[in-house]
């Protein structure tokens, strides 16, 4: 999936200590199509002050977001906005643009509620391999 000129990469707003986020963006580094994507974790300066925009709470955030094009997409639409720009088996979760925003999002909160229950909390943001250290913006160090 190939940007216009000029346009602004996509940016995925993700919880950098949950389990399941930190996984999904590692699948992303390996699966994505155009390797354009800008991953900005919640904990964050820039990842703070994007939820806030955005009516997320920062310290307990209950969804990400992904911005294309200038549009943040929570939930389940940010989801199948994410998984367009991959490549791999996620892309069967596509199918799920056939089901209601309701359901959907139903779904998704349901998982985002008991994340770190059921796939665990770390203490601190996965560092990035160096060569895609730039896409990245993470909490600093303290």
């Amino acid at each position: 999936m190939s940007r216009p000129p000029g346009s602004t990469p996509p940016i995925w707003l993700y919880d950098g200590v949950c389990v399941l986020c930190s996984g999904g963006v590692r699948y992303a580094l390996q699966h994505e199509r155009d390797q354009a994507m800008r991953f900005v974790a919640i904990q964050s300066r820039e990842g703070r002050e994007l939820a806030l925009a955005h009516g997320i709470d920062p310290d307990a955030p209950e969804s990400f977001l992904f911005i294309e094009n200038g549009v943040a997409l929570p939930k389940s639409d940010g989801v199948l906005a994410l998984i367009r720009h991959l490549g791999g088996p996620a892309r069967l979760l596509l199918a799920g643009q056939f089901l209601p925003r309701a359901l959907r999002d139903w779904l998704y909160d349901r998982v985002a509620r008991n994340r770190y229950r059921l796939f665990g909390r770390k203490a601190s943001c996965e560092m990035p391999d160096p060569a895609q250290r730039h896409r990245f913006s993470l909490p600093e160090a303290s």
